[in-house]
């Protein structure tokens, strides 16, 4: 059994290694190649190109890269439409992976894609390329599914590995014990996002949201978890610019733990507001785009949510303060009633743990054993 795989990004090593894990336990003899990070290779897989090749952001890096991705496309399509393995997986990196696909498929080798792209919310005719492309389709989430079926894409919902690994209870306490906060202190994260760009469009307003609040509760405490040196002196060069001293501790990784000792959080939107409704903690989801890039993409994208935690629900569980929206007034407000509304706050809370209960569900064994089922359809 050979298996190919292509990943482009840390986040798709992550996903990867765990579906290789669980297919070499239903094909001990299988070998894996392609294109992955160091997760998947030390889990056996050949990787034929480094992937950070692949991890290119950014519409001026893309052209910079453009024709070494397109020869190293070029290189893998000739190689194993050769030689042809038994399954080609793409996780995720849908502008690499799906015109792969779609040429391996037409070879007639059998294809899956693992983690949607975000069809059901903008540009949706691409389900027409996905179509020709794949003979599976993998979702995170149970609306991306409904999404495939309603196009009559072949689909499975697998759920999401963050639903797995995060437990259904994350008390405050040992998170705060472990990072060393004030235990009887009421403790607002600020995560303004995880790049440069985003520190720069949302630190700031983060901060000011921060020192509005510190004036009717200067009982507060805010922490902000950044993922590197470069973002921690980033923040810090922010922080040092409020002629107050706002009681901010910046911390060096550990986003999760930060997540649980929170009472409530401010964050940007992405994969961050999925782990803070994982924690079943409160939240309020803030951002702002360039204002032609907004522009363009509020006539593009169609549904009413951008944040996960909405989509998930399919309503408004937690405030979406975008834009023009993104005022520290706006933001200090629905933080502060988050803070003080305990219903609200439980109702949340259960809301959430219906939600993580259905994204459990041992998503590497459920993608390893929906790819099985395809190859004994062959």
């Amino acid at each position: 059994m050979r298996i190919a795989l292509v990943a482009g990004e840390t986040s798709g090593d992550m996903l990867g290694a765990g579906l290789i894990r669980s297919l070499k336990e239903k094909y001990p003899e299988a070998t894996f190649e392609g294109i992955g990070g160091p997760m998947m290779q030390s889990e056996g897989m050949v990787s034929f190109v480094p992937m950070e090749r692949l991890s290119v952001m950014g519409l001026v890096e893309v052209l910079g890269r453009l024709f070494e991705l397109i020869n190293v496309r070029k290189k893998l399509v000739r190689d194993w439409i050769a030689n042809p393995p038994d399954v080609f997986i793409g996780i995720d990196a849908p502008d690499f992976n799906l015109g792969l696909e779609q040429q391996l498929r037409a070879a007639g080798i059998k294809t899956v894609h693992y983690v949607s792209p975000s069809v059901w919310a903008w540009r949706q005719k691409r389900v027409l390329k996905i179509e020709k492309a794949v003979d599976l389709m993998l979702t995170l989430f149970p609306f991306e599914a409904r999404f495939y079926e309603n196009h009559k894409v072949p689909v499975r919902f697998v759920g999401h590995h963050l639903a797995d690994k995060i437990p259904f209870e994350t008390p405050k306490t040992p998170a705060r014990e472990n990072l060393g906060l004030e235990l009887n202190k009421k403790t607002v994260c600020l995560m303004p996002g995880s790049r440069g760009s985003e520190v720069s469009r949302l630190g700031k307003l983060f901060l000011d949201t921060a020192s509005l609040m510190l004036k009717k509760d200067p009982d507060l405490r805010f922490i902000i978890p950044v993922p590197g040196v470069e973002r921690r002196d980033q923040v810090e060069q922010l922080v040092n610019e409020y002629p107050e001293v706002l009681p901010v501790k910046i911390i060096l990784g550990q986003s999760q733990t930060c997540m649980a000792a929170a009472d409530v959080i401010l964050l940007a939107s992405g994969t961050a507001t999925l782990e803070a409704m994982l924690m079943k903690r409160p939240m309020v989801v803030s951002y702002r785009l360039a204002p032609l890039t907004y522009w363009i993409l509020k006539r593009m994208v169609t549904q009413e949510f951008i944040s996960l935690p909405n989509l998930l629900a399919g309503r408004e569980v937690v405030p979406e303060l975008l834009q023009h929206d993104a005022q520290p007034e706006k933001l200090a407000a629905a933080l502060a009633e988050r803070l003080e509304d305990n219903d609200t706050v439980h109702q949340l809370q259960e809301t959430f743990q219906f939600i993580h209960r259905q994204l459990q569900r041992n998503a590497d064994e459920e993608a390893a054993e929906a790819i099985s089922q395809l190859l004994k359809a062959r």
